[in-house]
């Protein structure tokens, strides 16, 4: 928990003077389609307090932020700032009153510079009537060398790695000094180090005045860092806390409304492997997988664990065919297997969910049967001479797939870009429960996944290996992978430099081996 300051969220904990309130919303209602996605919801922030928001996907979360940053209009409610009431309608008006926004799905322009992403929508001084990015560029780089952000200023945006470009919205957010600063799921693609330097640096805005709604599913984050938090569940605020009252246990009962089950661990202990599925021999490719060896067996959760940065997305990226490896070979099934693209890897048997899910898993101005139903299309046609879609088939299909996995939408056919991300990424993981590939490499599959969700998938995870399967799992929590996996490999610098089973998988073990030499 948050040390002393939890005990007085309403008061300075050096000075013991009441904070003062920043923010406050009333009674926020908001509906789509007739689906209630905030039900009078309420929330107060005060200066120099980080207030922790939690909650399920789709428990409103982001409605609220997407109020609070004029992305669209409340239905009824009532906003202050500083005691007057205020109306948002746009996001220039919610920067003007004070507040920036680091949006859960980030936010750049590709083909502009690094710094010119950092200075969008701020006033830039000129000499002789051209900007004067050499001046910009010495006053932001103490920011950017706080955040930890190396990339140079005229690199493309285009060039960042998903940490980067994490870490250019947080510059561009501490560059406008807002008095509120509202940060969505903030260290979900950060390396360990990354994100231990970024909550060090929440800590410090708050010592200084600056209040920060932090949303993470995250709860050792919102344990350590936050003075009090709201939950959410269902649309509706469901308890305040703060604190005594600020504990694990208690976040829990309010974002799922009763206890988590999980997977005991006598039932894994139990399951036996197969045949090997997979194969990989000497699979290298320069700079970031060097001469890895491993198998994946039928009926196996296999996960992959290491640093960001490790190899392990790019592992994935050669197994699946979307990379070509420099060296080394692979087989399936005994027989040798070299995929020249992703659609040759799927022809052969194997599933991919990616890590990034809005740009490589989805098509999101399509509904949820139709990214559903990508990988399936042969087996809903009516008939091979007469390739028309059978809607009936398709429907059934995509309807049973949504309800086994609780996808929260209004229909199969609403777009799937209205979803919340958890259940986009229950939208990305259905579409191989339907084609049921004989492997599947799921990457960070509950990545922005509330702990309801996660339960969820990771249960579905072990069903579908029990039925023989064979299914890799790659993440950077290590607190995911001993509750879901049957080994443990640890990656760093491109190799497989530790293999963990039964009581040797613990968090710390994964944690210690990443950290090792590769050499």
């Amino acid at each position: 928990m948050h040390g002393t300051a939890a005990a007085g969220a309403a008061s300075n904990p050096e000075t013991g003077a009441p904070r003062r309130l920043f923010l406050s919303a009333q009674g926020i209602a908001k509906a789509y389609g007739g689906v209630k996605a905030l039900n009078g919801v309420s929330l107060a922030l005060r200066e120099g307090e980080v207030h922790g928001l939690v909650g399920a996907n789709g428990a409103g979360k982001s409605t609220l932020i997407k109020i609070l940053a004029g992305l669209t209009a409340a239905d009824a409610g009532r906003i202050t700032i500083d005691g007057a009431p205020v109306t948002i309608a746009a996001p220039h008006e919610a920067s003007a009153l004070g507040m920036s926004f680091i949006h859960q799905e980030l936010a750049f322009i590709p083909e502009m510079s690094v710094i010119e992403n950092i200075m969008l929508g701020l006033p830039k001084p000129s000499r002789l009537g051209f900007i004067d990015w050499r001046a910009i560029a010495r006053d932001i780089a103490p920011i950017a060398e706080r955040v930890g952000l190396n990339t140079p200023f005229h690199a493309k945006a285009r060039s960042l790695s998903t940490a980067e470009a994490w870490l250019v919205n947080i510059c561009r957010a501490l560059v406008r000094k807002s008095r509120l600063l509202v940060m969505d799921e903030p260290t979900a693609s950060l390396s360990a180090r990354e994100a231990e330097r970024l909550l060090a640096i929440v800590e410090d805005l708050s010592r200084s005045g600056v209040a920060v709604l932090y949303v993470s599913h995250r709860l050792d984050e919102i344990l350590r860092l936050c003075h009090s938090v709201t939950a959410f569940r269902d649309g509706e605020s469901v308890a305040d806390l703060s604190g005594d009252a600020l504990t694990r246990e208690r976040l829990m009962e309010a974002i799922v409304g009763g206890n988590v089950e999980t997977m005991p661990a006598e039932a894994r202990a139990n399951h036996d492997r197969g045949t090997v599925a997979l194969k990989v021999r000497g699979l290298a490719r320069a700079p970031m997988v060097r001469g890895v060896d491993f198998e994946l067996h039928h009926g196996e959760v296999l996960g992959i664990g290491g640093l960001v940065g490790a190899g392990r997305s790019e592992l994935a990226r050669l197994v699946y065919g979307a990379d070509r490896p420099h060296e080394g070979a692979m087989e399936l099934a005994g027989k040798p297997y070299a995929p020249s693209s992703p659609t040759a890897a799927v022809r052969s048997g194997l599933g991919f969910v990616p890590e990034e899910r809005r740009s490589e898993g989805l098509i999101l101005t399509k509904s949820v049967a139709f990214n559903m139903q990508l990988a399936n299309l042969a087996n809903i046609v009516r008939s091979p001479a007469l390739p028309l879609i059978d809607t009936r088939k398709r429907r059934s299909q995509t309807e049973a797939i949504v309800k086994s996995l609780a996808v929260k939408t209004p229909d199969t056919e609403t777009t799937v870009g209205r979803l919340s991300g958890g259940n986009q990424q229950k939208v990305v993981i259905g579409r191989w429960l339907l084609r049921r590939p004989n492997i599947l490499i799921l990457d960070e599959p509950t990545r922005g996944v509330d702990v309801g969700a996660r339960g969820e998938i990771h249960r579905l995870i072990r069903e579908i290996a029990a039925e023989g399967m064979a299914v890799m799992v790659i993440s950077s929590e290590p607190d995911e992978l001993p509750d879901l996996c049957d080994r443990i490999l640890v990656m760093v610098e491109g190799r497989i430099t530790r293999e963990l089973t039964g009581e040797d998988m613990t968090r710390n073990a994964i944690v210690s081996a990443s950290y090792a030499s590769a050499a």
